[in-house]
């Protein structure tokens, strides 16, 4: 099962709401990075902010991934912040126009995304990115319950993306793997495992986005084929997460990794 899973998880501990200081998360990230589970953790995620300490902490060759909220206008000083850094991608909140624009001044082998702005743009913006090397970002949740899409207007993304041929990555709310309604707060969270069933077969995602019962997303997720588990992860590369161990202990709930003692 896990290349269903591979790279899936990329490392936001020091997003909200981890928070985590960076002298914690880095020799986290860094322990994920040589744990039996490592081929499933993506890069380190890192605002441009935190750029300059996180060079003195960080050991040669860890992946990182920049995010920049403020949009292109943080691209070039973020980039010259880098020196040590291996920097594998960039994701930058912009219009898809101005996003391909700053995008396409990314050193070689860096992966860009543009994160897009929920609403009635959204296709037209989608028309946009169509045709280039990036990809969309697109925000699954966050502090209150209105930023978290309905499984109709996901679904439309999922599909939106499919038939533009559109790769896209999510972030917020999304670190289970099962769909749920949030005992504390009362917000109805995604869960990765649904995302994936509908990145897989996009007409019938908001079926899959729907589901919320684990075992019936396992059996469908063991009886995925090996072209149908390329298609949902060329489809669906990633997603933020402040932490590595809690959707890793979903999976192994569901039966769907190896038996391995968890972080």
């Amino acid at each position: 099962m896990i290349p269903l899973f591979d790279a899936l998880f990329d490392d936001a501990a020091v997003f909200p709401p981890g928070d985590l200081p960076l002298p914690q998360a880095v020799p986290a990230h860094q322990a994920h990075r040589s744990a039996w589970y490592a081929e499933l953790v993506g890069p380190f995620l890192c605002g441009a902010n935190k750029l300059g300490e996180l060079a003195e902490l960080a050991q040669p060759g860890m992946p990182v991934t920049l995010v920049l909220p403020g949009g292109p206008d943080q691209l070039a000083p973020a980039l010259a912040a880098t020196a040590g850094l291996t920097v594998v991608g960039v994701e930058l909140a912009a219009g898809a126009k101005a996003g391909v624009a700053a995008l396409d001044q990314l050193p070689a082998g860096v992966t860009g995304a543009v994160e897009l702005a929920r609403g009635e743009s959204l296709f037209a913006e989608l028309d946009v990115l169509a045709g280039t090397p990036y990809r969309a970002k697109f925000r699954t949740g966050g502090l209150a319950a209105e930023a978290f899409p309905s499984e109709a207007e996901l679904a439309a993304f999922v599909r939106g993306c499919a038939e533009r041929g559109i790769a896209y990555k999510c972030t917020a709310g999304l670190h289970n793997a099962v769909r749920h309604t949030d005992s504390r707060t009362g917000f109805e969270h995604h869960g990765f495992l649904n995302v994936l069933l509908a990145a897989a077969d996009p007409a019938r995602a908001e079926e899959a986005l729907a589901e919320r019962s684990g075992q019936a997303l396992a059996a469908a997720a063991l009886e995925l084929t090996a072209g149908q588990i390329a298609v949902a992860r060329a489809s669906f590369t990633a997603f933020g997460t402040c932490s590595i161990a809690e959707p890793l202990d979903d999976l192994a709930a569901l039966g769907l990794l190896p038996h391995q003692e968890n972080p």
